[in-house]
């Protein structure tokens, strides 16, 4: 997994733009600010949905007081399923954006990648939230298991920044 004082790597995601899916490299997105990334096993999953996502629209403006730029939130599914989830979860009207990694590009290349197979997931992250400032990792909570959500909440990395 990715650690304190590394670069986010050069990766391919995407998310839904006014005109339909749009990519960007998830490293450009971070150079020159300051940007929370917290990834969940996949969209619309009960701790998913229910607990990170809620603690990122809760905490949103004690991390911009912080001078937090964007929260980003990263998961392993298409990008008009993560529009839909952002939609469901009041997430984009909260302002969070919602990144597909639907080839799970970004995920390898941070070592975030797991597989359960018996609850059918399949090629997911791990549950983790990170402060990058500049493009490198400055903090990063990891969830020992996907289903816990608290060092990894916004309230979890608030503590630790």
């Amino acid at each position: 997994m990715i650690a304190v004082g590394e670069q986010i790597p050069d990766a391919t995601v995407t998310f839904m733009g006014a005109e339909g899916p749009e990519q960007i490299n998830i490293a450009d997105k971070a150079k020159g600010r300051k940007v929370v990334i917290f990834a969940v096993p996949g969209a619309f999953t009960p701790t998913c949905h229910s607990a990170h996502v809620p603690s990122f629209i809760r905490t949103k403006d004690q991390f911009a007081e912080k001078g937090v730029d964007e929260i980003i939130c990263v998961s392993v599914n298409d990008p008009f399923v993560m529009s839909a989830w952002g939609e469901a979860t009041g997430a984009s009207a909260a302002g969070l954006t919602m990144i597909a990694d639907a080839e799970c590009t970004f995920t390898d290349a941070i070592g975030a990648r797991f597989d359960a197979p018996p609850a059918g997931l399949i090629a997911r992250s791990i549950r983790y939230a990170m402060l990058v400032e500049d493009g490198k990792v400055v903090a990063v909570n990891v969830e020992e298991n996907p289903g816990m959500c608290e060092l990894s909440a916004g309230e979890g990395l608030l503590d630790v920044i």
